[in-house]
């Protein structure tokens, strides 16, 4: 197989066993199919723990320092202090909305299309008078509207900056820019953009920023990033409290502490190493074939999907029809077809897809073989024709 223009080889990329079994893997935005190089990187780790135990931990160590830097380039954050490794997206929105002092009569903004972890953590404040406000992202300019709904009671703007359902991409900047103009908090669930396309939480201005290792960053499950801005970590109370998020870590019998001044503090006990191994090789394969040039693979996939499945008599495609408004999410239907139903047959024929939303969603990455999608079409095209 032919290298692309940065002299990866693409061979190198593809999730052996999807590839082995024949499988149509167009889930990404679920949970993905490990890299060649990352499930070796975990079995090399196995390995070592058979044989040698942790008798080379400080070499762990760096990797998880390579792993904090690779964030911060991917994420575009002032430095590797401003970033924490976590279990997953709800632990790190856990953090802020249990971390803010809040008082009675507070507004937290949310959309009417947010993932139950985007949902839940800020509903879980009501005792404390907070209330959340959903707005729709129906309309012509959802940035707007969700500007518009920050009043004076407005504490903070949580938002996904891509739809884990329609597939809508956000104008994060500009949320960002009109949210810094009012004083409200921008906080951004990144797990549907974060390693499908380039994110900036400078550009955006944000506060906090959160996503999970397992999608489209191609990591395992159980490790993920939280961004903290440095002005905003000291106002945030901590919940969790143990001896690896102190400012003198490794300092075992000293009996006074504090908080360590990085995002470190975030992290309480021990890290997930097994995790670190895994996810450090994957981001290093994103960084060699590089963020544009992967969103311009997922882009061309999903115009693929799309000028596809319009030729199908009976689709409807649920996903924004702007390309710019799209990140690597597809979602569809069948005239008169149970989504359920549908799902299952598709899964059935190999077509590895998830039913959400108003249907069925696919969702490729930079790696995978137009003719992956092509035969998905054809399967597809056949389902709706029964």
């Amino acid at each position: 197989m032919a290298p692309n223009c940065t002299g990866v080889t693409y061979v190198d990329l593809l999730p052996r066993i999807p590839q082995a079994e024949g499988l149509l893997y167009l889930n990404h935005a679920a949970v993905a199919p490990w890299p060649k190089r990352s499930a070796d990187a975990i079995s090399q780790f196995a390995q070592q723990n058979i044989t040698l135990g942790a008798r080379d931990y400080p070499q762990w160590v760096k990797v998880e320092d390579r792993l904090r830097e690779r964030l911060q380039r991917l994420l575009n954050a002032p430095g590797v202090d401003d970033i924490a490794l976590v279990k997953n997206t709800s632990e790190a929105l856990s953090f802020v909305a249990q971390g803010l002092s809040w008082a009675e009569g507070d507004q937290v903004i949310i959309s009417d299309e947010e993932f139950p972890s985007n949902r839940i953590v800020w509903e879980a404040l009501k005792p404390q008078g907070v209330e959340v406000v959903a707005v729709s992202l129906a309309g012509e300019d959802p940035e707007a509207a969700l500007l518009a709904a920050c009043g004076p009671r407005t504490r903070l703007l949580a938002i996904s900056s891509v739809q884990y359902a329609s597939g809508l991409k956000l104008d994060m900047a500009r949320l960002g820019a009109g949210l810094k103009s009012k004083g409200v908090l921008f906080c951004i669930d990144a797990i549907q953009q974060l390693g499908a396309q380039p994110f900036d939480v400078q550009a955006y201005d944000c506060d906090f920023a959160m996503a999970d290792g397992h999608k489209w960053l191609l990591g395992p499950e159980g490790l993920g990033v939280f961004y903290c801005r440095a002005s905003v970590r000291p106002t945030l109370t901590l919940r969790e409290f143990g001896w690896h998020m102190v400012e003198r870590m490794g300092d075992y019998s000293r009996t006074d502490w504090e908080p360590a001044h990085s995002a470190r503090r975030f992290e309480c006990g021990s890290p997930n190493m097994l995790g670190t191994m895994g996810l450090e090789a994957s981001i290093g394969l994103l960084e060699e074939v590089g963020m544009d040039e992967v969103a311009r693979l997922i882009e061309a996939r999903i115009e693929q999907l799309s000028q596809g499945l319009a030729a199908i008599p009976g689709v409807v495609q649920h996903h924004p029809a702007n390309p710019a408004r799209r990140a690597g999410i597809l979602t569809f239907s069948v005239a008169g077809k149970d989504p359920q139903a549908l799902w299952r047959q598709l899964m059935d024929a190999g077509v590895v897809c998830i039913p959400r939303g108003k249907g069925i969603r696919l969702s490729p990455h930079f790696y995978t073989p137009p003719a992956v999608i092509e035969r998905a079409l054809e399967i597809i095209a056949i389902l709706a024709r029964q």
